[in-house]
């Protein structure tokens, strides 16, 4: 193949195509447990988190409250991925054996979130969220009074078993607010560095240059959405979990009504997840009362 301008914006098509294809190929399962949120600067600042609408009955003027104020920033990460093909590959067309590698380039971009987000989820007992306890703890404090005022109580979403025991999560994925916040600055998106036969790196090294570029970050968002247990997985456990996230309530008392419908595990915990809530029948056949009521999402980020 003889290279020319043409055939390089040609070769930009074909390995454009094969990373988009290899977008739909990805498993993005950050998005069951992370709210995705735009960003249009180098970190966003999550001022509303713990702000909980509440309606009340109108009498007489408006009731205006200053709502405690609640600060936690989300810085963005720039993150990079590159493929390089040599010249020769290009002239001798051989090109068609690049096409996995972009199709796996366009994978690893669309669920590289899985691996941040998940991370935070794993680490969440030691990173600080907006009320300035870690995501995952056992004094998280609740306020009497709906502006965050009085003497608050502390609440718990963490319950510990053995040193080095597997994790496992319970959730609300329900509402519009998630547990999690991935934050996105820039899509991933492929880019040849210059178009040209020419450049000084096709010069002096014979191979083209791909890469991939992307700003994001991942971060916590409401506790009262998530429980973390890492005592053994079973219907007692899982109970204990589930009241846990039932109970919670916002400042001022009012329920939160969390419905703790996904059950998040290590795959090594997938057995004892399908024991819990996906088998319609327990040992010895009867009826298993937790069936069906978390769905269960094996994440091998978390192993």
């Amino acid at each position: 193949m003889i290279i020319t301008p043409d055939t390089i914006r040609a070769l930009n098509v074909s390995f454009n195509n094969a990373f988009q294809a290899g977008i739909k190929l990805a498993d993005s399962q950050y998005t069951q447990v992370a709210t995705v949120v735009p960003s249009n600067s180098s970190s966003n600042v999550y001022g509303w988190l713990g702000q909980f609408p509440h309606m009340q009955k109108w009498v007489g003027s408006r009731t205006v409250r200053d709502m405690a104020a609640h600060a936690y920033n989300l810085n963005n990460i720039l993150y990079e991925s590159t493929v390089s093909v040599p010249r020769v590959d290009i002239e001798d067309d051989n090109i068609g054996t690049y096409t996995p590698i972009f199709q796996m380039q366009g994978q690893e971009a669309e669920q590289y979130p899985n691996r941040d987000v998940f991370s935070v989820l794993a680490n969440g007992d030691s990173i600080i969220c907006y009320d300035g306890q870690n995501f995952f703890d056992t004094d998280h404090p609740v306020f009497p009074n709906v502006d965050g005022t009085g003497t608050p109580v502390s609440v718990s979403n963490i319950f510990t078993g053995a040193p080095d025991a597997p994790a496992w999560y319970l959730m609300d994925v329900s509402k519009p607010i998630k547990p999690l916040i991935f934050q996105q600055r820039i899509k991933p998106q492929i880019t040849n560095k210059l178009s040209d036969a020419n450049s000084d790196k096709v010069f002096m090294e014979d191979t083209f240059l791909y890469g991939i570029r992307a700003r994001s970050a991942a971060g916590v968002g409401l506790w009262q959405l998530a429980v973390k247990s890492t005592k053994p997985l079973n219907a007692t456990t899982y109970e204990e979990a589930y009241q846990a996230l039932r109970a919670m309530k916002a400042d001022g008392g009012d329920p939160l009504n969390v419905v703790p419908g996904l059950l998040v595990v290590p795959s090594p915990l997938l057995p004892a997840a399908k024991a819990v809530v996906g088998s319609e029948l327990l040992t010895g056949g009867a009826s298993n009362p937790n069936y069906g009521l978390s769905k269960i999402l094996d994440v091998a980020w978390l192993n």
